[in-house]
């Protein structure tokens, strides 16, 4: 079942002073089904980041739509855009965004606190969460006192608590060591296993392999795409290599 549609999106910056064009995504074209695990790659400059931003609801194309489950997002208030987030959509960014003064458990249910759930349903759904995680017996820490790995897993505890339809996740392995990279990229390919769907833009090959798909985005359009299928993660990686490749010497799809 389709979840997400991208269709033919366009965004166009004007720079300062009403200056020169800048058209970071030229035709934006793709579909995400229901428990996908989807990365997108490209150069820097290709658009990934305004392309993540759109889908965060945090920008508007120039043209076209995005459409979660049926809900052109174009069509979102400001008001409700915050809420849409916070419900829809859970987010991994880089840097963590975790909050220094409260508690992983807290951090973890910020969103919840927000959105005014009872104290009894929180503690219902975080307590599976930080199982699946390895974090139970990090809750009443605080982030300064714990691990890269660790605040990151904070993190996918936090997007996941709302059972959001999609997970967003920005260079999720950019800030950690090689060994903490592979247990977050084995996090993700769990909760994949359980119906999660996953959207994740990232530079890192490695990071990439463990997807179902690749998208390739150049110039600001979708470039090449690759479909894992039966293949081992070893293969995946090797081809995301060859495009990548292409991409940098100006090879043909």
């Amino acid at each position: 079942m389709e979840i997400l549609k991208v269709d033919q999106v366009k965004k166009i910056y004007t720079t300062r002073f009403g200056g020169n064009n800048v058209q970071a995504l030229r035709d934006i074209t793709f579909t995400v089904e229901s428990g996908e695990y989807v990365a997108i790659m490209g150069e820097s400059g290709s658009g990934k980041t305004t392309l993540l931003n759109i889908l965060a609801t945090l920008d508007q194309p120039t043209k076209g739509k995005i459409v979660l489950e049926g809900k052109d997002l174009g069509r979102i208030s400001e008001k409700k855009a915050a809420k849409f987030r916070r419900e829809q959509l859970g987010f991994v960014f880089q840097e963590f965004n975790l909050l220094d003064t409260l508690s992983v458990k807290d951090n973890i249910l910020l969103p919840l606190v927000l959105s005014g759930y009872p104290q009894n349903e929180m503690m219902a759904r975080l307590k599976p969460i930080a199982g699946r995680l390895h974090i139970s017996e990090l809750l009443e820490k605080y982030p300064y006192e714990i691990s890269g790995g660790q605040k990151q897993r904070t993190a996918v505890a936090r997007a996941l608590i709302m059972n959001p339809k999609l997970i967003l996740a920005d260079e999720p392995t950019g800030a950690l060591d090689s060994h903490a990279a592979m247990q977050l990229l084995d996090v993700f390919s769990e909760i994949n296993r359980g119906g999660q769907t996953i959207l994740m833009v990232t530079h890192s090959t490695e990071a990439a392999s463990h997807a179902k798909r690749v998208l390739f985005i150049k110039d600001g359009i979708v470039y090449h795409q690759l479909y894992r299928g039966e293949r081992s993660r070893e293969e995946m990686y090797q081809m995301i290599t060859n495009v990548l490749t292409a991409i940098a010497t100006g090879g043909e799809r």
